[in-house]
């Protein structure tokens, strides 16, 4: 039995990316004059896309069984439970509220009892054809009854809402499903909460209509379609990079710029994440491919185990942000905001460069501090090696050409993937077994599942909070809070987005961040002198960057997990580690929403606001406080700088290098002296000491 289904994924995999990239050549194709609903038509793409996603994921969890704990399953069966009941009220005929039952019974209480649980899944995975299968009939009548849906209408909604949150228990835990479900029931039952947080209540079969029928709400809205629209095209890009053997080059490449010294493992490992980042777009993903290479260069150095695993953890969570493929936040934000990909791709460079700084700068200072031995390596990996496979480097130029051009996504990575394909096999060095093309496909879409599963709950989530108005709501708890003061309302706001990220990935939390609190952030910082356009993308970036942070914050940190699988540390400690390795990173976040100079580092709003020449000043200044408060700020976390710092230097040095991070140049170059007398004197008194032991 496990054979037939291990086959049947596989082939359904395939099939799966191969529906997604025929979408995108679709309308080129002779067949674009006929009108297929599920080709041609948004609400029954997305259905198909879900549809897929589901599937997949319960004969992945079948064939990947994982012992869920028994608390949070527990929890969320007694919450949909809730639902249930309210279900079973409605005024419909029993048989279709014994079949909710049923469905009920399959989706949310086999995890909880292990002996039916391999069964239940292939069950649910039967089912999630019932609710595709009635939206593709009748996909045109249900439009019209979104507000007023059918008996019929209302089972295939709670089918298929139980079927999803079902599989995202099945492949990420309770935390997720459990979030759906407590907005779900906030707005039932939300005008029997007293005070601000009051809500008007819904009517369950209104709500069933909305998550099921409408095209831009539910489960089928716009965050939904981002999934369909950019992320498959990405893993599936990831997938061929890896799969027809070109990780191995980015590897060798990264190597070769890095040189022999102790510093080179870090070294290796930050260029290695950059160059992986341009085409993976996920942190885990990035962590786990860095450190099974690098591995075997920390052990020769010497480095601290837990040390090499933080550094490894910090450097893979950068392919969020890493230019031009980066994680799924940023397509939302090209839904979300109506902005170009090519904006949100200048305005992360400058956080990503500060980012991959902080890392570099820990290592270097690390090393030093610790005195590890000189790396060896017997490899015959020169120039030549680079000039022989820089070729890979151009699918991404293209992407880069492309995009800018203001051709669609998923077209030039569609594009960009064919091209590696064909690269692969024409360079008889590298040439792959066709099979591994297709096990490349077959991945492109099962490793998008947790993250389409959780993307799909996300839009849910967010169709939950705009009907219910609890985003004003928080805005005024935000407001009154923080007061007046915008560093106050981003510090709890940076908090909040790390907490979520404890339970959540990276979308969800911007989604929820981005809902609750950007309108108040947004606001404030117009009120502090912010222009509005400006303030918007400062917001937003600044929510998509401490998104991205909660990868590698303890106590939930999947690149840390990643990273731990591989070095064979503890999860925690390595967390831990991660989060102190660049510690900087915590901070560059804020230096683009707290004044109209702190934007700067995000260059697009100032290049837009000022002329070109202040423009360039502003941003150097900028760049120039970050850095040095970057050094700074690790010197101080290490203990070092050419010597062990005593006690007293290192709170000077770290208060000051904190307070350079706020963008204020009168300020900042009123704290750097301090800073900078100290380790001055440090670096001349190394020298003196170097020219005595000399003569």
């Amino acid at each position: 039995m496990d054979n037939l289904i291990r086959k049947l994924v596989f082939f359904l995999a395939i099939f799966g990316t191969l529906f997604h990239v025929y979408l995108v050549i679709h309308p080129y194709t002779p067949f674009a004059g006929f009108h297929l609903s599920i080709l041609d038509l948004t609400q029954v793409q997305r259905a198909a896309h879900v549809f897929l996603v589901a599937l997949l994921g319960y004969l992945m969890s079948y064939l990947r069984l994982k012992n869920r704990e028994f608390a949070g399953g527990l929890i969320l069966a007694l919450l949909t439970a809730m639902i249930l009941l309210e279900f079973v009220k409605l005024d419909i005929p029993v048989a279709l509220k014994v079949s909710a039952v049923v469905v009920w019974a399959i989706t949310m209480l086999p995890p909880l009892i292990p002996p039916v649980q391999k069964l239940s899944n292939i069950a649910c995975a039967v089912l999630c054809f019932l609710p595709f299968i009635y939206l593709v009939v009748n996909y045109e009548k249900l439009i019209y009854r979104a507000i007023m849906p059918e008996p019929w209408d209302l089972l295939m909604a709670f089918s298929e809402m139980l079927l999803i949150l079902g599989v995202i228990f099945r492949m990420s835990g309770p935390i997720m499903p459990i979030f759906v479900i407590i907005f779900f029931l906030y707005n039932i039952f939300g005008n029997r909460i007293p005070g601000v947080f009051a809500s008007p209540g819904f009517d369950l079969d209104m709500l069933l209509g909305k998550m099921y029928c409408e095209t831009e709400a539910g489960i089928f809205g716009t965050i939904t379609g981002v999934s369909l629209k950019y992320l498959i095209y990405f893993t599936t890009l990831g997938a061929v990079v890896t799969r027809l053997n070109f990780g191995k080059i980015i590897a060798n490449i990264a190597l070769l710029f890095v040189g022999r010294s102790p510093a080179s493992p870090g070294r290796c490992s930050a260029v290695m994440a950059v160059l992986m980042g341009m085409f993976s777009g996920s942190g885990a993903a990035d962590t786990q491919f860095v450190a099974t290479l690098t591995k075997p260069l920390y052990e020769k150095v010497g480095y601290d185990k837990y040390v090499a695993a933080g550094v490894i953890a910090t450097v893979g969570s950068i392919a969020y942000i890493t230019p031009p493929v980066m994680g799924s936040i940023s397509f939302l934000m090209v839904e979300l905001l109506s902005i170009p990909y090519s904006m949100i791709i200048a305005m992360a460079i400058g956080p990503m460069l500060l980012y991959l700084a902080g890392i570099v700068i820990y290592n270097e200072l690390y090393v030093s501090k610790v005195k590890l031995r000189q790396l060896e390596i017997n490899t015959d990996i020169d120039f030549s090696y680079f000039k022989r496979y820089c070729y890979v480097f151009v699918p991404i130029v293209f992407i880069i050409f492309l995009i800018y051009q203001g051709y669609s996504i998923n077209i030039t990575v569609t594009a960009a993937t064919a091209l590696f394909v064909i690269f692969a096999f024409i360079d008889k060095t590298i040439r792959p077994p066709l099979k591994n093309l297709f096990e490349a496909l077959a991945e492109g879409i099962t490793s998008l599942l947790p993250i389409a599963s959780a993307v799909i709950a996300a839009n849910m989530i967010m169709s939950m909070m705009v009907m219910s108005g609890l985003a004003s709501k928080f805005s005024i708890i935000l407001m009154n809070i923080s007061g007046s003061s915008l560093l106050m309302a981003t510090l709890f706001t940076g908090f909040f987005s790390l907490l979520l990220g404890m339970g959540v990935p990276p979308i969800a939390t911007y989604v929820l961040t981005s809902a609750l609190t950007a309108p108040t952030i947004q606001k404030m910082a117009i009120l502090n002198g912010i222009p509005e356009q400006v303030a918007l993308m400062a917001t937003h970036m600044f929510l998509f960057y401490y998104a991205v942070l909660a990868e590698v914050t303890p106590p939930v940190a999947l690149s840390a997990y990643a990273a731990a699988a591989v070095m064979g540390t503890d999860p925690i400690k390595t967390g831990i580690f991660a989060a102190r390795v660049a510690i900087p990173k915590y901070l560059i976040g804020l230096t683009f929403i707290l004044s109209f100079s702190g934007t700067a580092i995000l260059v697009v709003p100032v290049l837009d606001t000022l002329p070109l020449n202040q423009a360039l000043v502003m941003i150097i200044s900028r760049f120039f406080f970050s850095f040095l408060a970057i050094f700074y700020l690790n010197a101080a976390v290490v203990g070092y700088f050419l010597r062990n710092l005593t006690v007293i230097e290192r709170g000077m040095v770290g208060i000051c290098a904190v307070l350079l991070f706020y963008p204020s140049d009168t300020l900042n170059m009123a704290v750097v002296l301090i800073p900078t007398v100290i380790l001055s004197k440090i670096w001349i008194e190394n020298r003196r000491l170097k020219i005595s032991l000399t003569t």
